[in-house]
């Protein structure tokens, strides 16, 4: 072989060592970033049943609000089916007439849920409502908030 057939003959290349090990170490500080985000993701996700358990009574104080029936529209009595969520332990009421009126949504613990959710019995969702002039204003408190899931 003369030296021009061999400066005509490709030679193969690849990635070194090195750069192999960049990427490694690129999707190792990437995955170490998304891997808490992720699990903030599903525990919120969870524990939008929670939240969502205290819209039927949060509809029945502002119709009452409303319309004046009953009464007392801290009496609303809570119903069976708002807990119906595997993740919902109780929804409770109160307040007097006039209010404040307050719902509090209770989750379970998150063993009960097979962890699944983050759901903590300690993260329990409060909303806190004012009427007035026929409209209900809600505050959300509670442990929900210290744990920034609601």
């Amino acid at each position: 072989m003369n030296t021009t057939q061999m400066n005509n003959v490709k030679k193969q290349g690849g990635f070194t060592l090195i750069e192999l090990m960049i990427v490694v170490a690129i999707i190792g500080i990437l995955a170490m970033i998304a891997l808490p985000a992720y699990q903030t993701y599903t525990a919120k996700a969870g524990y939008t049943e929670v939240v969502s358990a205290a819209g039927p009574a949060k509809t029945a104080i502002e119709v009452c609000v409303q319309t004046g029936i009953p009464a007392n529209c801290g009496a609303i009595a809570s119903q069976a089916g708002w807990a119906s969520s595997p993740l919902v332990d109780t929804v409770a009421l109160g307040g007097s007439a006039g209010g404040p009126y307050t719902i509090t949504v209770t989750p379970v613990a998150s063993t009960a849920t097979g962890g699944r959710s983050g759901v903590e019995a300690a993260t329990t969702y409060i909303a806190t409502g004012t009427a007035l002039n026929g409209t209900t204003t809600w505050v959300v408190t509670g442990g929900c908030v210290t744990a920034n899931l609601c």
